[in-house]
């Protein structure tokens, strides 16, 4: 038998104040009530209870693996999926390309959306610090991933990035004795940077243009490379992903599962859905499982736009159809909760349902964050989701004797 799990990244939120309903409650979503009705449903909480997960920690959950024992930042996914090969002792960060003025006042944590990194890719290679090999790629939009490579390195630094608009970037801190060299050779690169940055030909076009110039890095997320136990050898299933993020592309990578490459897609709801769902039918022929994991949902809520969400759910819940004739089982959830109206990450839990022959089935008829709170599933955590379905999916190991 095979399955496929659909996660739909930051697609749970909470009532909205004009009308009182989630987004996914408003929207037009007969396929995924379709599912629900076919399924057992619940509500899920990625990690545990009042955890907010981050998209990282939430997808080592989903995969099994206990985040609080596997997890040093968030950089080493990142960079995985970007396909940058890690060896131990590298140190790996999360970066966006950024704006900021000349007394470095941070005027943009997204440099406008950024959607042509590589070209400045290009030029950030060249850099060298005090002998670190220093890796560097844009992944998708204004993200990007750094790794620093030599001797003596640690994670134990802090970000440079603000959190917010309007406040001067401060330099990397080392957090303990161990870090004073990392964060030496990061912020030497991070001056240099912006030197490069400064005078790029793709910046000079977009201040011509009236856009906010990629002048500057913000890096977060230091980690060093986790060491994960196969998915094949825990639950004896050949695991497959589609994803465009980098981030989710690296968990899966490094929990050795096949990663597709499908050009056309994007983390927002400009992606090519088309492309996705056909690459996802590729990978079930010759994967046990799929993880098929959607960006779009999550980008819309960061921005605000309640709209755009319900449009992009409504969007995507034409292709479940062929979603589920895919596979013997079919999970659908999200791997955390993103909120219009608060922009961030929530400890919300996510509606979950698993279709499949022989599951036990409820009485909820519509997916949605409320509904699912009276299925069957009743409350469970991310880690537990897979077990559930290999059990389901004859193949669970017995307990004792």
């Amino acid at each position: 038998m095979k399955a496929l799990v659909v996660v739909c990244d930051g697609l749970a939120d909470r009532p909205l104040r004009e009308g009182g309903l989630t987004p996914l409650e408003r929207a037009e979503t007969p396929q995924m009530d379709r599912i629900a009705e076919e399924g057992i449903c619940g509500l899920m909480d990625p990690i545990a209870p009042g955890i907010t997960p981050g998209s990282d920690t939430a997808h080592l959950s989903l995969l099994g693996y206990d985040p609080f024992q596997t997890y040093s930042g968030r950089g080493p996914f990142e960079a995985a999926g970007a396909g940058l090969p890690l060896r131990k002792g590298d140190v790996a960060f999360r970066v966006n390309f950024a704006t900021v003025d000349e007394n470095l006042l941070l005027r943009d944590r997204r440099a406008g959306r950024l959607r042509d990194g590589r070209e400045l890719e290009e030029l950030l290679r060249g850099i060298r610090v005090e002998g670190a090999e220093i890796l560097f790629r844009s992944t998708s939009s204004h993200r990007a991933v750094l790794v620093l490579r030599g001797k003596g390195l640690s994670h134990q630094v802090s970000s440079n990035d603000p959190h917010t608009t309007g406040v001067r970037v401060e330099g990397v801190r080392p957090l303990s004795a161990a870090g004073r060299k990392t964060a030496r050779i990061l912020n030497e690169f991070l001056r240099k940077a912006r030197e490069v940055l400064e005078e790029a030909p793709l910046n000079r076009r977009r201040r011509e243009q009236g856009l906010p110039p990629a002048n500057y890095l913000l890096v977060r997320g230091g980690g060093t490379v986790p060491s994960l136990e196969p998915l094949e050898s825990r639950f004896s299933l050949r695991g497959a992903c589609v994803a465009a993020a980098a981030l989710v592309r690296g968990v899966c990578r490094l929990a050795g599962m096949e990663v597709a490459e499908v050009p056309t897609s994007t983390t927002g709801v400009d992606t090519d859905l088309e492309a996705e769902v056909a690459e996802v039918e590729r990978r079930l022929e010759e994967s046990d499982l799929v993880l098929y994991s959607i960006k779009g949902f999550d980008e819309v809520s960061h921005d605000g736009d309640a709209r755009r969400k319900i449009e992009f759910i409504e969007r995507f819940d034409g292709y479940l159809p062929r979603l589920r004739e895919m596979a013997d089982f079919l999970v659908l959830t999200a791997d955390h909760s993103t909120p219009v109206e608060v922009r961030e990450h929530t400890a919300d839990p996510v509606p979950v349902v698993i279709a499949g022959p022989g599951v036990r089935t409820d009485e909820v008829r519509r997916f949605g964050e409320r509904s699912c709170a009276r299925g069957g599933l009743g409350r469970i955590r991310g880690t537990e989701l897979l077990p559930i379905l290999v059990d389901l999916m004859g193949r669970s190991r017995k307990f004792g004797a």
